[in-house]
């Protein structure tokens, strides 16, 4: 069974003779246009969000087709680019990033991707989206505190030539949301 972990002790590491790719080991090329989920791709998605470590033997079991089966459309959903990579949620205050903010930023039209890049490479940057409505970019952050926060605001991301402005949103307190299990039988 250990080398049957798509995570931790197995998944993606090189030489774990799992045959899932890691993160590190993704190929970006052209994306195929997307095929539609079954059921089954639908309960192994929501199964492994819900623990990434789970084996193939527990996936195959739970979703009700062969180990073979299984391991097929996990490395189809990896191919496809429905499945990005394996990660750990984590706990970002007691990992000693007590700070957490969402920043909105404006931007320069038309230069997106140049502030992508920009804000991909700040320390602590998790999560980046173009969005609607009245600011350009939301831009989720987690720094060990406020005054690391305070520069990477002040000194970094307000020094970015196409940003206009930006306000930040202390988060007091978080949830990460659990995916739904797929039901029992």
């Amino acid at each position: 069974m250990a080398a049957e972990q798509m995570a931790g002790s197995g998944s993606g590491v090189p030489g774990s003779g799992d045959g899932f790719r890691g993160d590190a080991d993704v190929v970006h090329s052209p994306t195929p246009p997307p095929r539609p989920l079954d059921s089954i791709d639908r309960d192994i998605l929501r199964m492994l969000q819900a623990d990434g470590r789970a084996s193939i033997r527990s996936v195959a079991e739970r979703v009700h087709v062969s180990r073979a089966n299984a391991y097929a459309r996990i490395n189809r959903l990896i191919d496809d680019g429905v499945i990005r990579g394996f990660s750990a949620r984590i706990d970002h205050e007691r990992a000693g990033q007590g700070a957490s903010a969402y920043i909105t930023l404006k931007i320069v039209q038309n230069s997106w991707r140049t502030v992508r890049e920009e804000l991909q490479a700040l320390p602590g940057a998790a999560h980046i989206a173009l969005v609607s409505g009245d600011f350009d970019v939301l831009l989720l952050v987690h720094t060990p505190d406020n005054r690391t926060l305070r520069e990477l605001v002040l000194t970094k991301i307000q020094a970015i030539p196409e940003v206009l402005s930006t306000r930040t949103l202390l988060v007091f307190e978080e949830t990460d949301l659990e995916p739904q299990r797929p039901p029992r039988d």
